[in-house]
């Protein structure tokens, strides 16, 4: 799928803001680019800087995902006091913020720059004092010294400059930030008329949560440890939890602070998985039991895969259309280490295609099948804030479209008194109750069973599912 860059007005562009013009391409990322400048110390704020910098960069400017950015950042060879973590932070929050950046840059500069990677460094820098306004000093003195190692140095009386005037004209900034929906709310003003059109009562509230960091659920693994066994191990290291909920589950739990997966106790033996606790749910509500054959289409990354072999002794085949995260997929589930009476099949493949010589997978009925569509993302914004400006309005139509057609390949895969589970990450009418509703309209021996909306929060990120049954008709 096409993605677009979000054009800054600081850039000089006179587009509309979150839209990319017709036929206009994300521009080609440079061969090679500085990861991890050795002018810098790798321990210091200003290291963190210019690589969180050149993630935003990556992102907004040549239009890559940034959970990719991300992955590569943390397969990098780099040295033991590296401040990986902080870079890491500081790219989610200043994408998160990215219309706040622009209303400031379009003001605190008075003549447009091209140079991405220093309109980056300014994005972040801006975001970091606005974090930390006690240490003012410090985000201003570490940004200069990131600047140092652009262009020769050239820009470090200006980041200087620019910086210490956002801080003198702090209220004069706030005044424009409130005075324009898109840097108040955080999202694209078609974003925001969506919302407001499908949850008129409800779409402040889903855009705060799609610009909260993240809650981090676990999930235990019931194959290797029992719920209390694990709760008392976490309390057992100091890990604290939310109270729970009962309708999350007995096998899902919210840590109260995020900690790396290495700190969590079991993880590396498979006791617990890092998973949102409304992911969570599509297992749950699919509700497969032993002995079924049961198909996950848009398997990858393989969350829900893994929560279903780990739920019942199920035959399960899982389909992925992108060869690479096919073979992610694929080695996810091979290293889950599950029982025998389990057996899982990992297949490369369109799942809307089954109707081909090709897709002998799709040649024999599934008691269940799990469709986690293609979606805009729209509910997980908190956790991936890149999709807000690499997503066009068009780009939730062209979804639809797909939804639609697995929707309407799959149903005759299923048999009759079978469930299939329809699920998306987002909170756009037109992917989640329309679609389904249409479906049901045009499908006679559909029928709904349960449909569920949970709205982005502090407990979880935001879902749909419906679960359908097929009927004799």
């Amino acid at each position: 799928m096409n993605r677009s860059t979000r054009p800054s007005r600081s850039a000089g562009t006179t587009a509309k803001r979150g839209h990319r013009p017709a036929g206009q391409s994300p521009r080609a990322r440079p061969a090679t680019r500085p990861a991890a400048p050795k002018l810098l110390s790798p321990d210091s704020l200003a290291w963190a800087m210019l690589v969180a910098s050149s993630c935003v960069t990556d992102v907004v400017a040549f239009g890559r995902s940034l959970t990719v950015v991300l992955a590569e950042l943390r397969q990098r060879d780099l040295p033991p006091d590296a401040v990986r973590s902080q870079a890491i932070d500081l790219a989610y929050a200043t994408l998160r913020r990215y219309c706040r950046g622009d209303v400031e840059l379009s003001l605190l500069l008075d003549r447009p720059t091209a140079e991405d990677e220093l309109r980056s460094l300014l994005r972040v820098a801006l975001c970091w004092l606005e974090m930390h306004p006690d240490k003012a000093h410090v985000g201003v003195d570490q940004a200069v010294e990131a600047a140092a190692t652009l262009s020769g140095g050239r820009y470090r009386g200006f980041v200087n400059a620019i910086l210490r005037r956002a801080l003198r004209e702090r209220a004069a900034l706030d005044k424009a930030i409130a005075s324009d929906a898109e840097a108040a709310w955080q999202h694209p003003q078609w974003w925001l008329n969506r919302l407001q059109k499908d949850w008129p009562d409800k779409w402040q509230a889903i855009a705060d949560g799609g610009n909260r960091k993240p809650p981090m659920g676990l999930r235990i693994n019931p194959l290797a440890i029992t719920p209390k066994a694990y709760v008392e191990a976490l309390a057992a290291e100091g890990i604290a939890l939310q109270p729970p909920v009962a309708e999350d589950g007995p096998e899902a739990l919210l840590l109260a602070q995020p900690r790396p997966a290495d700190a969590l106790p079991g993880f590396k033996q498979g006791q617990v998985v890092i998973q949102d606790i409304g992911a969570q749910q599509a297992a749950r509500l699919l509700d497969v039991q032993p002995g079924m054959r049961v198909l996950d289409a848009c398997a990858a990354p393989g969350g829900k895969s893994l929560h279903l072999l780990q739920s019942a002794a199920v035959d399960l085949t899982a389909i992925e259309v992108d060869p690479e995260r096919c073979a992610a997929l694929r080695r996810a589930l091979e290293s889950a280490a599950l029982p025998s009476d389990r057996s899982v099949q990992v297949i490369c493949a369109d799942a809307a295609d089954t109707t081909s010589t090709a897709a002998s997978w799709a040649k024999r009925p599934f008691d269940a099948i799990l469709l986690d569509a293609p979606c805009s993302g729209s509910g997980v914004a908190g956790r991936h804030p890149d999709a807000k400006w690499l997503r066009r309005e068009d780009d939730v139509y062209a979804l639809a479209r797909t939804q639609k057609r697995l929707l309407k390949a799959l149903w005759p895969l299923l048999k009759p008194g079978g469930r299939l589970l329809y699920g998306t990450c987002s909170v756009f009418v037109q992917e989640n109750d329309a679609q389904v509703e249409t479906f049901l309209a045009q499908t006679p021996d559909a029928q709904q069973l349960t449909r569920v909306h949970l709205l982005p929060d502090a407990r979880h990120d935001g879902f749909f599912f419906a679960l359908l049954c097929k009927v004799l008709v």
